[in-house]
């Protein structure tokens, strides 16, 4: 494997207490287990958008976490 097998990616700015630069679309991993980590630890801006993780050399999406659709306040007056 080499150095960037695995990729955490969003169409939106990813951000995490523990990513060494916050706001990028995409980021590197060799391990997946790392990578499947960081993204289900990350958040995007805006919140609630998907994020995933990408096995680089085919494309495969490894895992995926879903875009949240938060309930309107609105809905529970």
């Amino acid at each position: 494997m080499t150095s960037a097998d695995f990729r955490v990616e969003s169409s939106h700015p990813i951000a995490a207490r523990l990513l060494p630069v916050q706001g990028l679309r995409q980021y590197f991993f060799s391990d997946q287990s790392l990578a499947v980590a960081m993204a289900a630890k990350s958040v995007t801006s805006p919140c609630g958008q998907e994020i995933r993780v990408v096995h680089v050399p085919t494309g495969e999406v490894v895992f995926r976490k879903a875009a949240s659709s938060r309930p309107d306040p609105a809905d529970d007056l």
